[in-house]
């Protein structure tokens, strides 16, 4: 069986191969040292700064294997090879909603999953706002199913960030 491919935008591929090599090159070496230090302090089975580095290398390598397993089955979807007509709403475009029952204007920009933030205005192709939003047009609503009942909203426009 295939792994599921990791959809990503041109902007989050580059996003996690500099925190990739940053982790490689920088973080590393930071951690090699803080340990080499620690070590040089003594007795390793009281010493503090050196299960503190032990724990950050370790959170780093686990970091670090799990950036090379999203960039090792990742699809790029570039939104300069992919012309939109902005008709309808698609992976890697920003959309402006509008919750129908509160009246309350969302923006938010369609993203792979590994990609999304709802911190950032990212959500994930795979979201249930966003499968609901994929196709639709300007002024179409689009209802969508949450744990509080079922909410819609009003796709008010569709853009490029």
């Amino acid at each position: 069986m295939e792994a599921k491919k990791n959809l990503l935008t041109r902007e989050g591929l580059k996003k996690y191969e500099d925190e990739l090599h940053d982790l490689k090159v920088v973080r590393r070496k930071e951690v090699a040292q803080k340990i080499k230090e620690a070590r040089e302090q003594g007795d390793l089975s009281e010493n503090a700064e050196y299960d503190a580095a032990k724990d950050e290398q370790r959170d780093i390598e686990a970091r670090i294997e799990e950036l090379e397993k999203i960039l090792k089955n990742v699809e790029v979807f570039d939104m300069e090879d992919n012309n939109h007509d902005l008709e309808r709403v698609s992976f890697g475009l920003c959309v402006k909603v509008k919750d129908n029952e509160f009246g309350e204007e969302m923006e938010f920009k369609i993203v792979g999953a590994t990609e999304a933030n709802s911190l950032k205005g990212k959500i994930s192709n795979e979201s249930p706002l966003g499968k609901a939003i994929i196709g639709a047009k300007i002024g179409d609503v689009v209802s969508v199913e949450a744990p509080a009942g079922e909410i819609e909203y009003t796709i008010l426009d569709i853009y490029k960030d």
